[in-house]
C-alpha cells in the first residue's frame, strides 16, 4: 500500500464531501427505517409480523451480495477517479429509483383494498430486495470503503467518520422534521375522535424527492473526494465469500466489532421503527413528531461536538461503552415513568446525545480493524472488512425490523384499525410504548459489554498499530 502523495492535502473539502456521500445514503435508508414499517402495515395492509419477517430474511440475502460486492470492490483495478469512487456514478441513479419503487403503491387509491394480499407482499420482496440487496449494496460498501483510502491518517478518518455522521443527522432532519408535516392526515373514528392516519400517495411523493435530492448529495461526494492511498493491482486470486466469512470467525476485532454493530442497530433501529408508531399511535401527535427530530437532533449534534475530543484522550471503545450504559438508564427511565410528549421528546434527544457518540464514531472503529487485519494478515482488503461489516449492519436492522414486526404483532397492533374506523386499544398503545423502550435498553447494555470486555482495539493497541502501520509504509 501507498499514498500518493502528489495528491492535494486531506482537508475539509474530503470531509465535506464525504458528508454528502452518507447524506446521499440515508435520504433512503433513514426513510426505510423511519417509516417503512408503518407504510407497509397502514397503507398497504401488511401484517406486521410478515413485515418484519420479509424484512429480516431479506437481509440474510446480503450476506452474499454484501460480501461478494467488497470482493468485486478489492479485485478491480484502480482508476484515475480511484478504485471505490466510480461506483458512486454507477449507482447513485439505481438506488434511487429502486428506493422510490418501494413507495409507489401510495400513488394507488386505496391500495391495500384493490390489491390482491399476494400481489401486495410480492411487490413488497421484491422491490425491497432490489433496493436493500442489491443497489443500496452497490452503492455503500464502495462509499465505506473509501474512507481509508481518502487518508491514511487516524484523525483524519475519526474526521471522516464524524463528518459521515453529520451527514446522516442532516438527512435524518430532513426526513424526520418535513416527513411527519405531509404524511399525516386527520381522520375522524367512527366513535367521533379524531386519529392520525398515514397519507400513502404523500410519502410516495416524498420518496421521489428524497431520491433526486440523494443522487445529487452522491455527485458531490464524487467530486469533492480524493482517494489517496492504493494498494495496486491485486496479482493473486481473491479470497472466495465462504474463506471471507470463515475468516471473519478468526479476527477478533471484526467479529466482535460485528457484534457490537448487530446490538448497536438492534437498539437504534427499533427506536426509530417504533417512533413512527408511538407520535400518532400512543400520543395521538403526529405533527409532533416533526419537533420530536429536531429536539433528536440537538443531541446529535452535542454527540458531534464532544466525540472527537472524549475519544482522542481516552479511546473509541472506551468512551463508546461508557455512553451506551448512560443511554440504557435513560431508555429505562422513560419507560417507567411514562412521560407526557414533551418530556419525552426532551428524554429522547438525552438518548440520542449517548448513542450519538457510537455513531460518530463507528465508521472509525472499522479503520482501525482494516488496519487490525492488515497487521494480521499482511493484506489490506478494505473492501472486504468493510462488506463483512456493512452485512452486520443490515444484520441489525433485519433483527431491528423482525423484532418490531414480531412483537406488533404479539402485542396485537391492528393495521386495518383506521379502515374499521377505530384507534388501537390502550394495551396496544402501552405495548407500543415498551417496546420503544425496553429493546433499546437492552441492545445498550449488550453494546457497552461488547465493547469493553471482547473488542480488543483499546486505545493504547490502537495506537500500537498506528505505529507499526507508519513504520511499516515508510519501509515500502
Amino acid at each position: 500500500m501507498k499514498t500518493q502523495n502528489r495528491l492535494r492535502p486531506f482537508g475539509m473539502r474530503d470531509k465535506l464531501g464525504y458528508m454528502f456521500g452518507d447524506f446521499g445514503n440515508d435520504f433512503t435508508f433513514i426513510l426505510s427505517t423511519s417509516i417503512l414499517m408503518k407504510f407497509y402495515t397502514d397503507v398497504m395492509g401488511v401484517s406486521a409480523a410478515i413485515v418484519g419477517t420479509l424484512m429480516m430474511l431479506a437481509r440474510f440475502v446480503d450476506a452474499v451480495t454484501d460480501v461478494t460486492m467488497g470482493c468485486i470492490c478489492d479485485a478491480g483495478k484502480p482508476t484515475a477517479a480511484g478504485k471505490f469512487k466510480p461506483w458512486l456514478m454507477r449507482m447513485c441513479v439505481p438506488v434511487a429509483i429502486a428506493s422510490f419503487l418501494m413507495y409507489a403503491p401510495g400513488f394507488g387509491a386505496n391500495v391495500a383494498s384493490t390489491w390482491s394480499y399476494g400481489v401486495r407482499v410480492a411487490w413488497l420482496i421484491v422491490t425491497y430486495l432490489l433496493w436493500g440487496s442489491v443497489c443500496y449494496t452497490g452503492i455503500n460498501i464502495p462509499y465505506g470503503s473509501m474512507a481509508s483510502a481518502i487518508s491514511p491518517e487516524p484523525g483524519d478518518r475519526q474526521s471522516l467518520s464524524t463528518f459521515r455522521t453529520i451527514g446522516g443527522t442532516l438527512a435524518g432532519i430532513f426526513i424526520g422534521v418535513g416527513l411527519p408535516m405531509i404524511a399525516y392526515d386527520k381522520v375522524q373514528l367512527a366513535d367521533g375522535t379524531t386519529q392520525d392516519v398515514l397519507n400513502g400517495q404523500n410519502v410516495a411523493i416524498a420518496a421521489a424527492i428524497f431520491s433526486v435530492l440523494a443522487i445529487v448529495c452522491y455527485f458531490l461526494c464524487y467530486k469533492m473526494c480524493t482517494e489517496r492511498v492504493t494498494t495496486g493491482e491485486t496479482k493473486e486470486k481473491g479470497a472466495s465469500v465462504g474463506q471471507m466469512i470463515k475468516s471473519a470467525f478468526t479476527n477478533r476485532a471484526l467479529l466482535s466489532i460485528i457484534v457490537a454493530s448487530v446490538v448497536m442497530l438492534l437498539a437504534q433501529l427499533t427506536m426509530q421503527n417504533m417512533v413512527s408508531y408511538v407520535y400518532p399511535d400512543y400520543y395521538n401527535a403526529a405533527a409532533l413528531q416533526s419537533v420530536g427530530s429536531l429536539v433528536m437532533m440537538v443531541g446529535m449534534f452535542a454527540a458531534a461536538a464532544i466525540a472527537k475530543p472524549l475519544t482522542n484522550k481516552y479511546g473509541k471503545a472506551e468512551v463508546c461503552a461508557v455512553s451506551s450504559v448512560a443511554g440504557a438508564i435513560v431508555c429505562v427511565i422513560t419507560w417507567l415513568i411514562q412521560p407526557n410528549v414533551y418530556v419525552y421528546m426532551a428524554m429522547m434527544a438525552l438518548f440520542w446525545l449517548f448513542l450519538g457518540v457510537f455513531s460518530m464514531v463507528c465508521w472509525a472503529l472499522i479503520t482501525d480493524v482494516i488496519d487490525y487485519s492488515e497487521l494480521k494478515n499482511g493484506v489490506r482488503e478494505d473492501g472486504s472488512v468493510y462488506a463483512m461489516y456493512s452485512f452486520a449492519r443490515k444484520l441489525g436492522q433485519a433483527l431491528a425490523s423482525g423484532l418490531s414486526g414480531w412483537l406488533l404483532a404479539w402485542i396485537g397492533y391492528n393495521e386495518n384499525a383506521v379502515s374499521q374506523g377505530i384507534a388501537q386499544t390502550e394495551s396496544v398503545k402501552s405495548g407500543i410504548f415498551a417496546i420503544s423502550n425496553v429493546v433499546p435498553a437492552i441492545g445498550l447494555v449488550a453494546l457497552a459489554a461488547v465493547l469493553w470486555f471482547w473488542y480488543p482495539l483499546h486505545k493504547k493497541q490502537v495506537d500500537s498499530n498506528v505505529a507499526k502501520l507508519k513504520e511499516k509504509r515508510g519501509q515500502s
